[in-house]
């Protein structure tokens, strides 16, 4: 991914979007503290200079890494977050799950009152890097991954008991990666314009 970035910012590559999964790890962000590391060697901790907490990487998560010139792109850095967050929101709706921001949390949540009447889980996890305008790191999906393994951290940095984890699955649609996929790559055009 560095390689690459470096080869877009000199106009040697292309801009990408990487869809891939991690085995089972938590990626710690430039905000991560240990205090949010709650079962320490469960999995391994990967210090990935992108930007936010803690997370959890696994199977049945689908991660983006979203590499694009912000200088064609306008060079705001929120309104790329914005649209991150519009990308997911939009390919939820393909699925009719609705996805919601939120001012003070970074990241897709679905209202699930079947947990009480404020609660709400992540679906979606954003953590970014820009490097002179280029963009790297991006966003996670949860599909189906197993949500046990979010209970070894606090999910960016979040305690409060009234918001959790959630995905597809476990909101009761039985996704395919495949059918993930397809819906994240149709919603990316709606979102962000093609560049040459």
């Amino acid at each position: 991914m560095e390689a690459h970035v470096a080869a877009i910012r000199a106009g040697d590559a292309p801009e990408l979007v990487w869809l891939l999964e991690h085995p089972p790890l938590y990626t710690a962000g430039t905000s991560a503290t240990e205090a949010d590391l709650l079962a320490p060697g469960r999995f391994p901790v990967f210090r990935s200079g992108r930007g936010g907490q803690l997370t959890y990487h696994g199977p049945g998560q689908r991660v983006a890494y979203v590499m694009l010139d912000l200088s064609q792109r306008g060079a705001d850095v929120r309104r790329f977050v914005a649209a991150l967050e519009g990308w997911i929101i939009k390919t939820l709706a393909r699925f009719n799950v609705r996805g919601e921001r939120r001012e003070d949390r970074v990241g897709v949540w679905v209202r699930r009152p079947d947990k009480g009447p404020a609660h709400e889980d992540k679906i979606a996890a954003i953590g970014i890097r820009v490097r002179r305008s280029v963009t790297f790191h991006g966003i996670s999906l949860n599909v189906e991954p197993d949500l046990s393994h979010f209970a070894g951290i606090n999910p960016c940095g979040i305690t409060d008991a009234r918001y959790g984890v959630t995905s597809l699955v476990d909101l009761g649609l039985p996704v395919t990666m495949a059918e993930a996929d397809m819906a994240l790559k149709a919603a990316f055009g709606e979102v962000f314009e093609p560049r040459d």
